[in-house]
């Protein structure tokens, strides 16, 4: 399979490079990446990126405003070229290498690939991931971020945001600039998002997702996403964030307890 990373990412001195880069990293282990694809691959993801009303997925609540998706086979051959090679031996292995992570893999379901869009006033409140794809029964270890986002101004805001894990304190932050990729760890204290962005009509706030997992032991404890809103937001906000986040994560896992998962509903969702 063809390489699409930018070459200069692939020796083993820069490889161990990028991991001190990354094992150093606060408040939570992450790495940014400029120029990360190979110019055609990114510059053809660019022109062909979906339209934000052929996304299927709408994710609108008091915590964010996005769209998904990841029937990529709706769009250009080159995400789904994509989505394969982030899928392949050599990028499990080049992954793992860089995170210090063995046996990394990833997965075709909405939990696996796809791509994030936003319009004007998108933006996703601070979070933790969900840490399993409960129908793979595999452990989310991994998040990486390919920014698709030509011409973008600093003024737009949309840095993707790491935050301390009581959530007081932004410590580290990533542009969404053009071909520019995050990775980070995703654990019960890598809290993370994008403040709401100040876009143009025109514009859009584009990405392409990969998760990544190792297997989910015996003794593996499933933990459900949860949002937390920022010291400057108001009472009101917060109480309401809380109560919803609290009443999300009992009925998600009374749903896993009686054998349904979250992919039963997005797939039935999208037919």
């Amino acid at each position: 399979m063809k390489n699409l990373i930018n070459t200069d990412y692939l020796s083993e001195i820069k490889i161990q490079e990028l991991r001190k880069q990354f094992e150093t990293a606060a408040p939570c282990k992450h790495i940014a990446l400029p120029n990360f694809l190979q110019n055609d691959v990114a510059n053809t993801l660019f022109e062909n990126f979906p339209k934000l009303d052929t996304l299927n997925v709408k994710r609108k609540s008091i915590n964010e405003n996005k769209s998904e998706e990841y029937h990529l086979d709706r769009y250009h051959p080159q995400f789904n070229a994509l989505r394969d090679f982030l899928n392949s031996p050599e990028m499990y292995e080049w992954i793992s290498k860089v995170t210090g992570i063995e046996g990394l893999s990833s997965t075709y379901d909405s939990l696996g690939s796809g791509v994030h869009q936003g319009g004007p006033g998108s933006f996703v409140d601070v979070h933790v991931d969900v840490n399993m794809n409960t129908a793979e029964k595999l452990h989310r270890r991994i998040n990486l971020l390919i920014y698709l986002n030509k011409n973008w101004k600093d003024e737009y805001g949309g840095a993707l945001e790491f935050w301390d894990k009581d959530v007081k304190n932004c410590i580290s932050k990533v542009m969404p600039y053009f071909n520019q990729a995050a990775i980070m760890v995703t654990d019960e204290t890598s809290y993370h998002g994008y403040a709401k962005i100040n876009i143009p009509e025109h514009e859009s706030r584009k990405s392409f997702y990969c998760y990544y997992y190792t297997p989910a032991g015996k003794d593996f404890v499933y933990r459900d996403s949860r949002f937390k809103t920022r010291p400057d937001e108001g009472m009101a906000k917060t109480a309401i964030t809380e109560i919803k986040e609290t009443l999300k994560i009992n009925a998600k896992k009374f749903l896993k307890f009686i054998g349904v998962t979250s992919l039963d509903f997005q797939d039935k969702n999208k037919k």
